[in-house]
This record gives C-alpha cells, structure tokens and sequence, in this order.
C-alpha cells in the first residue's frame, strides 16, 4: 500500500506491508522523481523496530537495494566498504523483515520499519546505539 501524510507541514510518503514481497517495484511508487541520493549514489537508511520504534541502526542505500528491499520485504543495504548489496541477516540470521518504509521530506533519507529477529549490531547488541551515551537525558523535562 502507497499513501502520503502531511505531517508539521512536511510530505513524508510511506509505503507498508503487512507480508513480506508485497512491495511493489519502487519505480511504480513515484519515488523516482523525489529520490536525492549523495555524490555516491547514497541515502542514509535509518532502522527502527516496528513494534517499540527503538532505533536498530543506520546503513546506506542506493535505489537498487530500496527497489531489492521493497520486493523483496527483506532489508538489503550497499556496503560502502565492501562495494556490494547484503541482506541483513543473510549470513547472521538476524534478519529485517520490512514492515513500513518511508522517505522523508527531502528525498535524502530513508526510514525503515522492521521486525527485527535476533540482535540488529553485528556486534551481537540489539541495537547499534547501546553503549555509549554522549548527552544523557535529561529526567527532570
């Protein structure tokens, strides 16, 4: 399903699921015209898991790991590293399976909504964001 919702003001299209593969081609949503990748290529792919909305991690893609991942229903990002697509949780098996993705705004990020089975960090933590708090929260509002 493709739906838009203003928000603050802000355009933000989302494209759900609920079974895996029912993605359609990201070509046919419309994407095309608003995508706005980097120099390389890129958008910033920001995880959450979709029942908490913890943030799991952040990878990169290109519109060919987006077009993988919406017909596919599994999360697949470019390693910039490696030069090449993988499937989160492919060799792990601690896979993404995408319930909701969404542009933001600006066309230049992407925010993924997963069930996510077993630890996100490839460092075996639940999520990429665990151990090092920089500014703790303020509990006092």
């Amino acid at each position: 399903m493709h739906n838009e919702r203003v928000s603050d003001g802000e355009r933000v299209e989302q494209v759900t699921s609920s079974s895996p593969g029912a993605f359609a081609d990201v070509e046919a949503e419309g994407w095309a015209e608003r995508w706005s990748p980097n120099d390389e290529g890129l958008v910033p792919a920001v995880v959450q898991e979709a029942t908490t909305r913890q943030v799991l991690m952040l990878a990169w893609m290109d519109r060919e790991a987006l077009n993988r991942t919406l017909v596919s229903g599994r999360a697949t990002y470019w390693s910039r590293r490696r030069r090449r697509y993988w499937v989160k949780g492919e060799t792990s098996g601690h896979a993404q399976h995408v319930r909701e993705v969404r542009l933001d705004c600006d066309g230049d990020t992407v925010l993924l909504l997963v069930d996510q089975v077993g630890a996100a960090c490839h460092t075996g933590a639940a999520t990429c964001f665990d151990e090092t708090v920089l500014v703790p929260a303020d509990d006092n509002g």
